[in-house]
């Protein structure tokens, strides 16, 4: 019996001008740990035959990550989208993926990246596993099925550690995993030409927007912007004695000797 696969996925900010999250398909790009667990169903959709469905939560202008998935061999992407989902934190989030996911049911395997590129909590995964009560394992990098269940593995503190997991489940898929493929052109052209994209609504899943949005969240992000890594090297000249006395002013003007 082929396994039935939904990979959650996030269209996440690359750009925000002013501190202001605002999703769009020129400021926003597939999740880049989102690509891992694309792989992995991929690869088990090739090899068993599993089914392969997306699913991601945003405004309609993010769809294109549900096409690109498409391209890349899943079958069916769907776009939790609505008005009220704005300003959603990760809980909310949660609970909107939950109840699609309880739409989708019966299923047998969940996938999620271990975190996204914007928000790098690492909360969705494991927060969506609690509330449909699934078992999960997180940062797997191996797969294989065993009999009814799985067999996954992955290295935690050093150690090796081995999963034996009963389905349904959920799975968090570490960056390392596998080198995500390219996208071929003919998948690019054939995720556009079919209408496989479907758009649920709050009203398609039961929820109230009390649950989601901002009223829904118990936290609210203030602003977001890059980090400044620019780095500057300044050579010493002197004496060792001169050197070190360069070191303590400098490290002394910024504040970490007194």
């Amino acid at each position: 019996m082929s396994l039935k696969i939904i990979v959650c996925v996030k269209a996440v900010v690359v750009g925000a001008p002013g501190g202001r999250v605002i999703r769009s398909s020129n400021s926003c790009e597939l999740n880049p740990f989102d690509r891992p667990p694309l792989e992995a169903a991929l690869r088990m959709k090739e090899e068993k035959g599993a089914s392969l469905t997306v699913l991601s939560m945003g405004p309609p202008s993010c769809a294109f990550v549900l096409h690109e998935a498409i391209a890349m061999g899943a079958a069916r992407g769907i776009l939790v989208s609505d008005p009220a989902l704005a300003g959603s934190d990760t809980l909310a989030t949660s609970a909107a993926l939950g109840a699609a996911l309880q739409k989708l049911a019966p299923f047998d395997l969940v996938l999620f990246g271990t975190r996204s590129a914007d928000g790098d909590t690492g909360h969705v995964g494991p927060q969506t596993a609690v509330l449909l009560d699934l078992p999960l394992v997180g940062s797997v990098d191996l797969i294989e099925k065993k009999g009814a269940g799985l067999v996954v593995e992955r290295t935690l503190d050093g150690f090796r550690e081995s999963f034996e997991v009963r389905l349904p489940a959920a799975l968090t898929i570490h960056p390392g995993f596998s080198e995500p493929r390219d996208v071929p052109l003919a998948g690019i052209q054939g995720a556009f030409e079919r209408e496989q994209v479907e758009t649920w609504s709050l009203s398609d899943l039961g929820l109230s927007a009390e649950q989601v949005g901002e009223k829904g969240s118990p936290t609210r992000v203030a602003a977001i912007s890059k980090a400044d890594r620019r780095r500057k090297c300044k050579f010493l000249s002197g004496s060792e004695e001169e050197q070190a006395e360069q070191v303590a002013q400098r490290l002394t003007e910024w504040g970490l000797l007194e």
